[in-house]
């Protein structure tokens, strides 16, 4: 593994519209913060509507009939894939310490992790670009008919800041690989990494208009991709109430297209006859990683009552031994996104002393500058409890305990969210039943955060509308049309 950038250079800080970096037009600047230590990187151009505007525009020349974009072969559109990911490559050190210093997570994570699957998911939507497509149909009568999957037009996008690079390569394969165009909005707290991969997007050889990123804030700049009645599709990633907010605009503007993924309080249940130390360990990865900034993280850890005790002994001390500190140093935890999140863990963690769960570990904040959070574990938590109910999005495992398949299953599925959860038992059976009854968009068995681009990912419930990843992600991304055409005579 590369070593790391630790004062990585910040090369690009303006609004990418039309291959070009600009200024946003009201002049306005926000400052991205390192959340280790609370100061300020970098002054960023902050996008608004007229921005947002500007670029739609552009996607829409792009993507006018005629155009370079719409004429290219889509074996073509693949091989621009390939290329932006053989450049994300290249700079795989950079784009990870950029990362790093913008996010807070550490740089293993960055390099090995999150750069390792931007390529692959980059590069599995490139080998998609001309395999996806329709099919002739023995309609009754004289006719010939097929269908064309068509690109579904100019698709807003809005990302989150748990996973930057990742979600914007989520969100950009199957786009470009379908023959849209984008215009993307970062997340506020870490535009940095995206704006970049603007540069190496234009250096790939995308024409001018197809990719559109602003960085901006959701009531202006994600408001006004949302309400746009020249965006045909958005697709959002982040918190359920933010999701709420983007389906009534689309609803109240031109029922543009819709799919969601949002928060999650995921089920991870782990039944007597599990192997209790790796149960252990992947219910601490499942929590942990990334600073417990996942939608899908393992944060309701319910525990059958034989083996209950023995779990939280273990579980506490793996939370002990969990290595904190520098994100560039050798460390497994880095500090939460910002100051808005360090807040919020650390009042949920009050919340949970205050409703009388019982604090094994942690509990407070970490170090004397930046936003760090102890690894926190708590026991003998009801369902009730707030931490139970809510996604926390932090360090804080939350344990429970159980006593029958029937009674977890229930319980499990008492809650709003339906993304994720996993089960950990060597019985079949068991495994099975849970697998086939829990509401949730993916289910892992002995296993956690097993994440590639080739399986599809999404939510039940509140946790989202549609899928990403794998062949169903391209769904959201294509027009299904039915060209019939009378003939004069046919043939079977």
């Amino acid at each position: 593994m590369a070593a790391g950038i630790k004062n990585p250079e910040v090369k690009y800080t303006q609004l990418f519209i039309n291959n070009e970096f600009v200024n946003a037009e009201s002049g306005r600047t926000f400052p991205t913060v390192n959340p280790s230590t609370g100061e300020v990187i970098t002054q960023v151009q902050e996008g608004d509507k007229i921005d947002v505007d500007k670029a739609v525009k552009a996607a829409r020349e792009a993507f006018k009939l005629g155009s370079p974009w719409r004429t290219m072969d889509a074996s073509a559109r693949g091989h621009l894939l390939y290329k932006l990911a053989d450049l994300i490559e290249r700079d795989r050190e950079y784009l990870a310490s950029l990362e790093t210093l913008d996010n807070g997570k550490p740089f293993g994570d960055a390099y090995n992790i999150d750069l390792g699957l931007v390529i692959k998911c980059i590069r599995y939507y490139a080998g998609w670009a001309d395999k996806n497509h329709g099919k002739t149909i023995p309609l009754d009568g004289k006719y010939l008919c097929y269908t064309r999957h068509e690109p579904v037009g100019v698709c807003g996008q809005i990302i989150p800041w748990n996973f930057p690079l990742l979600m914007q390569a989520w969100k950009l394969g199957p786009a470009l690989a379908m023959g849209n165009c984008v215009v993307m909005k970062l997340a506020e707290q870490t535009p940095l990494t995206g704006l970049y991969v603007c540069s190496l997007i234009k250096e790939a050889g995308f024409p001018a208009g197809v990719v559109n990123v602003i960085a901006g804030f959701g009531p202006t700049a994600g408001a006004a991709i949302s309400e746009h009645m020249d965006v045909d599709k958005v697709a959002f990633t982040g918190s359920t109430e933010v999701g709420h907010i983007i389906q009534q605009a689309a609803g109240k503007s031109n029922l543009k297209r819709v799919t969601l993924e949002l928060g999650g309080k995921s089920p991870l249940i782990v039944f007597d006859d599990a192997d209790i130390d790796t149960a252990v360990e992947l219910a601490h990865f499942a929590l942990f990683f990334n600073q417990g900034q996942c939608c899908c993280a393992g944060s309701r850890l319910m525990v059958q009552e034989g083996i209950y005790d023995k779990f939280v002994e273990k579980a506490t001390e793996r939370a002990k031994a969990r290595k904190v500190g520098n994100p560039f140093d050798s460390v497994e935890q880095g500090p939460q996104v910002d100051e808005e999140q360090y807040h919020k863990v650390l009042n949920y963690i009050k919340s949970g002393v205050d409703e009388g769960a019982n604090l094994r570990v942690g509990g407070d904040k970490w170090g004397d500058k930046g936003y760090f959070v102890q690894p926190t574990v708590f026991s003998d938590v009801s369902d009730d409890m707030k931490i139970c109910r809510e996604e926390i999005f932090g360090p804080v495992q939350v344990i429970q305990k159980f006593k029958t398949l029937d009674e977890v299953v229930e319980r499990a599925n008492r809650n709003s969210y339906g993304l994720a959860a996993a089960v950990f038992t060597n019985d079949l059976n068991t495994a099975t039943y849970i697998s086939n009854s829990l509401r949730a968009g993916t289910v892992w068995v002995n296993c956690y955060d097993a994440l590639e681009a080739q399986a599809p990912f999404g939510g039940y419930k509140m946790s989202g509308i549609g899928r990403e990843l794998g062949e169903y992600g391209l769904e959201a991304y294509t027009e299904v049309k039915t060209v019939t055409i009378a003939i004069n005579q046919k043939n079977s």
